[in-house]
């Protein structure tokens, strides 16, 4: 989906900048305060590929969005120029979402990474290119051209924080300039310096600072962004309003800079050393299993930035013993990541995501992963499951062998030249076997298993359906019906009223009356138009037609008395349908066995035209859910 290209679309057809007043967004919806809603476009709207319904109520022009909706939001911002707003609470979506914490909190992460994707995709691409050329002695390190390819490579990591405080503004909902001034606090030069140093360092003469690498973290700057937005908030209430303009940045910058620093920033820095300790104790004890913990939690420690904690170990055992067997895990767990995302780039049948998994999967194979952990692993999961798998059996492969590295770089293809021996620790008994059992368990292991398990795992992401349709494929095709007609609300047999085993329906009490014996348990709107009432039990909906015909549909026989069971609403009262659009899935098989025919009727309670007579195609034939029924 194109963000940028929705939000200018929506901005459009909602009357134009100029008729916005204000927008913000819930968990699934765009909600707009318009200053004349009859200028917004509704049908052209609903009819448009990434918006579901477009709902107008309560003083709101709502447009439903899915789960998308924080990036279209973000965008619609951008090219509205609108302000921020605090994010609306969606009680039904809340309710709805029954994802675990740790999926949650994932998904979150991944949204924050989702606009820098591009620029460490670029970078970590031209990193994965200079080390190919350094290998084939095309580039020469240290020559000016290496130091500005460097620069060009490495600045989006390096300046890591800035970028994601740029994110993590608009996720947080506090002012842009200042989450990106905090930013440049952490890898500011001078606090770099002063945090290097031997001295203590102490703020204000009494609060510690811990000493910290902020350099390409993550972590650090998303939890000081996000208290900064509740300090920016509180300010921006408190603050009179002559001086809100200096004082909120001004107590923001102050109160979330000075926690960042003392409080929230060291928190990697702890989780690091203490990440240190332990692996030193197990490579001290039981060496095997280091390499295989970290091929299986890299990805983690990458995503938290705790990896710095190895990072350590690995240079201070090259620089003493001349090799090292710590870091070794990482080689596995990057080509398993690379392996998950070129997976999914062959799984998926959108577009969009085969292009970013093929190239970040491909980078992450040469040693670069952050495109694939936070573009295509971290989104869907399950590619994150299988990368540790992957790394998990790779590293445990290497750790056996006893397979050990003998100069540093970022693990992947290009630094297997790192694994080959070198004269100086022949006398230590490694020969050309640790290089071939570290592309044993490194590359082929690593690749296969994380191969495998993507796919096993895809599969079984699709069948529980968490994968979005345009992942899979089968996003169902809705025909178009034109509006004011009725069209099969299931796939069936249509029956008249003569044949209806309900007496009230049969002998057309509340209006004209139609019916199916549906196949499947999918029911769908009858025609085009708004959802205007929807029973809790699940058995029955109503809603208006464009010409303002009112129609009843009622699933079943007497069904109101299984109060609920085996109804699934998937429609809300206020939202805009399309013809054979699902509102209601329903267990055939719960009816049946309760005694319950699963007639499906469709009534005219209110025709547009009074006394009007709608004229419907043949009974006993076979429809396919939103065919038409009227006679054209």
């Amino acid at each position: 989906m194109d963000y940028k290209e929705l939000a200018l679309f929506i901005i459009e057809n909602v009357g134009g900048k100029a008729n916005v007043k204000g927008v913000v967004h819930c968990a699934t919806r765009l909600r707009f305060t318009l200053l004349n809603d009859t200028l917004a476009k509704t049908d052209i709207l609903t009819k448009t590929k990434g918006i579901l319904s477009v709902v107008n109520a309560g003083g709101q022009y709502q447009i439903v969005i899915g789960p998308d909706v924080p990036q279209v939001y973000q965008e619609v911002l951008s090219q509205g120029g609108f302000e921020a707003g605090a994010t609306v609470e969606d009680a039904e979506a809340e309710k709805e979402d029954n994802r675990s914490r740790l999926s949650k909190i994932l998904e979150s992460i991944a949204s924050i990474f989702q606009p820098i994707i591009p620029a460490i995709t670029g970078a970590g691409l031209l990193k994965a290119i200079m080390a190919l050329c350094s290998t084939l002695g095309i580039l020469k390190p240290g020559t000016q051209t290496h130091i500005i390819l460097n620069a060009m490579a490495d600045a989006a990591f390096y300046f890591m924080p800035v970028l994601l405080a740029a994110s993590c503004a608009r996720k947080f909902k506090c002012n842009q300039g200042n989450a990106m001034a905090l930013a440049g606090v952490l890898v500011y030069p001078s606090f770099i310096s002063l945090l290097g140093g031997k001295e203590a360092v102490t703020f204000l003469g009494f609060l510690p600072v811990t000493k910290a690498v902020y350099v390409s973290s993550v972590i650090p700057i998303i939890l000081g962004v996000w208290f900064m937005s509740y300090v920016e908030h509180w300010t921006q209430k408190v603050s009179p309003r002559a001086i809100k303009f200096f004082s909120v940045p001004l107590v923001s910058l102050l109160v979330g800079g000075t926690v960042t620093i003392t409080l929230l920033g060291p928190i990697g820095s702890w989780v690091s050393r203490l990440i240190n300790s332990l692996f030193t104790w197990m490579n001290a004890t039981i060496p095997w299993l280091v390499p295989t913990v970290v091929g299986i939690f890299s990805p983690l420690l990458v995503m938290t930035g705790t990896h710095y904690g190895l990072i350590p170990i690995g240079t201070n055992n090259l620089a003493t013993v001349k090799w090292d067997s710590v870091v070794i895990g990482m080689l596995p767990s990057n080509v398993a990541q690379g392996a998950a995302g070129l997976a999914v780039a062959l799984r998926s049948k959108n577009p969009d995501t085969k292009q970013q998994a093929s190239s970040a999967g491909l980078t992450a194979v040469l040693g670069i992963t952050e495109p694939v952990l936070y573009g295509i692993n971290l989104r869907f999961t399950f590619p994150l499951y299988a990368a540790m798998i992957g790394g998990g059996l790779g590293g445990l492969y290497m750790g056996l062998t006893r397979v050990a590295r003998f100069a540093g770089g970022s693990p992947g293809l290009l630094v297997m030249p790192a694994y080959i021996p070198p004269a100086d620790v022949a006398s230590l008994g490694y020969t050309m076997t640790n290089f071939f059992n570290a592309l044993i368990g490194g590359v082929v292991i690593a690749f296969v298993g994380s191969w495998v398990a993507c796919n096993v795992l895809y599969d079984i992401w699709a069948k529980k359906g968490k994968l979005d349709p345009e992942e899979t494929g089968t996003a169902e095709v809705i025909p178009e019906v034109p509006d004011n007609v009725i069209a099969a609300v299931a796939d069936g047999k249509f029956i008249g009223p003569d044949d209806i085993k309900d007496a009230m329906f049969s002998q057309q009490t509340m209006g004209q009356t139609v019916a199916i014996e549906p196949d499947n348990g999918i029911i769908a709107a009858p025609a085009n138009g708004i959802i205007e009432m929807i029973f809790e039990t699940g058995h029955a909906f109503g809603m208006r037609m464009k010409d303002g015909t009112g129609l009843l549909v009622h699933i079943g026989v007497d069904t109101v008395n299984l109060k609920g069971k085996g109804f699934t609403v998937l429609k809300k009262e206020g939202d805009v349908v399309k013809a054979g659009e699902p509102v209601v899935r329903v267990d055939l098989g719960v009816l049946k066995n309760a005694g319950y025919s699963p007639q499906t009727m469709i009534v005219i309670t209110e025709p547009a035209n009074e006394g009007a007579v709608t004229e419907f195609i043949e009974f006993g034939g076979k429809v396919a859910r939103g065919g038409i029924l009227n006679k054209i």
